[in-house]
């Protein structure tokens, strides 16, 4: 029987994954390299980093937690790139695919370029899609929107974005991304509880800070 999973935003990229006492951070950003986010305070059980850019790859700064021993999170790490032109301009990028109490949840990254067709085919109708749509360093809001709609999630969660009060100056902002889309839910938090029950949507998360 499929259990609860919550996912905690806590800005740009980075995500916390909780199931069964247990957790996954997703691309941790370090101190002062995204205008508008505080420093992150956070524990985990594992991290993983999808490149090693200092936005996306801060391990060190998440604390180990105490009560984690063994993980119920399987793991497939996708290479991929950071841009069109297989790495040249900004290297390497992994795609990462969770899979827990039943579901299945990826997180693309900075994805740069299109999917193989086996990523394809190993993405399609995941759960939860945590995908960039802000353009310029990663794909754009367009890129972002046909590739949801393509692999057919549960949910997409948006990130790597600018607001009013956060992001860098020379990506996109949300609004791009979501006007593309069916289904979009606002939430006054950030975070969100995936169960068997919820229904297919954008789940656009805000941010609240970077403690967990």
């Amino acid at each position: 029987m499929k259990q609860h999973v919550t996912i905690q935003w806590l800005g740009h990229s980075c995500f916390k994954i909780t199931a069964e006492g247990s957790s996954v951070v997703l691309d941790p950003y370090a101190d002062g390299t995204v205008p508008g986010l505080s420093p992150l305070h956070i524990s985990g059980g594992q991290v993983y980093c999808s490149h090693e850019h200092p936005d996306h790859n801060a391990a060190d700064l998440v604390k180990p937690e105490n009560d984690y021993h063994h993980s119920p999170f399987a793991v497939q790490v996708f290479p991929s790139y950071h841009d069109n032109v297989r790495g040249l301009r900004r290297g390497k990028n992994n795609l990462t695919l969770l899979e827990v109490n039943g579901f299945r949840l990826a997180h693309l990254g900075d994805l740069g370029c299109k999917l193989t067709s086996e990523q394809e085919e190993a993405l399609r109708g995941v759960d939860v899609l945590m995908i960039p749509v802000g353009g310029y360093y990663t794909i754009d809001a367009e890129e972002a929107a046909n590739l949801s709609i393509k692999l057919s999630p549960r949910v997409v969660i948006p990130m790597h974005y600018r607001s009013e009060t956060f992001g860098y100056p020379v990506i996109g902002v949300l609004d791009e991304f979501t006007k593309r889309m069916k289904n979009v839910v606002v939430y006054d938090t950030d975070t969100f509880e995936l169960t068997p029950k919820v229904k297919p949507q954008v789940a656009v998360l805000r941010y609240c800070g970077s403690e967990s």
